[in-house]
């Protein structure tokens, strides 16, 4: 399946951050939510920022516009406001994106769990979740203890969970 662009991407000055307040306000939820179905499509959780300047979601080379390095990250820290990206290190060169919030995947694993008839035993992660990386699994699931609704176990080959 092919990821969907949207109408902002192929329009040049999309990747000039506007002036006007309202008219820049716009322009950065639109790139917010391209940034994050892009990650989401591609189930990227951890980026570079040198990298990322030459992804294709910054960079449209069918219409020779880039957006600047200081305009990703302005980009990165509406997504941090909002919850979706957290730095990795001061200097702000790699970032965790989350295209859904340890909080949704939690609420997303509960679903499941109910689903599946195993709230109120010992589980091995949830398979369903193949390919979530783990540190979001982890977090997630602590969203769910601080519910009350999980609670995460250390064992001598790894980590299990018990769901309530």
């Amino acid at each position: 399946m092919s990821f969907e662009w949207p109408w902002q991407y192929n329009f040049p000055p999309f990747f000039t951050l506007q002036p006007n307040v309202d008219t820049r306000q716009k322009q950065l939820a639109a790139w917010c939510s391209l940034a994050l179905s892009y990650c989401r499509h591609h189930k990227l959780y951890t980026l570079d920022i040198m990298e990322v300047q030459e992804c294709p979601v910054f960079n449209h080379k069918n219409i020779d516009r880039k957006l600047s390095t200081e305009a990703i990250l302005i980009v990165f820290e509406e997504l941090r406001k909002k919850g979706n990206l957290e730095w990795l290190d001061k200097n702000k060169t790699q970032c965790l994106v989350m295209w859904r919030r340890p909080e949704e995947w939690g609420k997303l694993i509960y679903q499941w769990v109910s689903r599946s008839a195993v709230v109120n035993s010992c589980n091995t992660f949830p398979p369903e979740f193949h390919g979530l990386e783990e540190w979001m699994l982890i977090r997630s699931l602590q969203a769910l203890q601080t519910d009350g609704k999980a609670e995460v176990i250390t064992m001598d080959d790894g980590k299990g969970v018990k769901f309530f």
